[in-house]
């Protein structure tokens, strides 16, 4: 079974890699359910992680903390 090529064998390393990312994917989606079960459980608001937290206006505009 030597003969296989170089190519075969970086496939089948390719192939590995994403099974294992996909695997890493479903426990984080497990882990982020069981988690959201819980806080529902326990009446906890927890924060939606699709939504980014505001930026500071980029205008230039003073926000207070500056000293001049």
């Amino acid at each position: 079974m030597a003969t296989r090529s170089r190519t075969t064998f970086q496939k089948r390393q390719k192939e590995l890699a994403r099974i294992e990312k996909r695997r890493d994917k479903e426990a984080r989606k497990a882990q982020r359910k069981q988690a959201a079960a819980e806080a529902e459980r326990l009446g906890i608001a927890l924060p939606d992680e699709s939504e980014e937290p505001e930026a500071p206006p980029e205008d230039g505009a003073p926000t207070g903390s500056e000293s001049e």
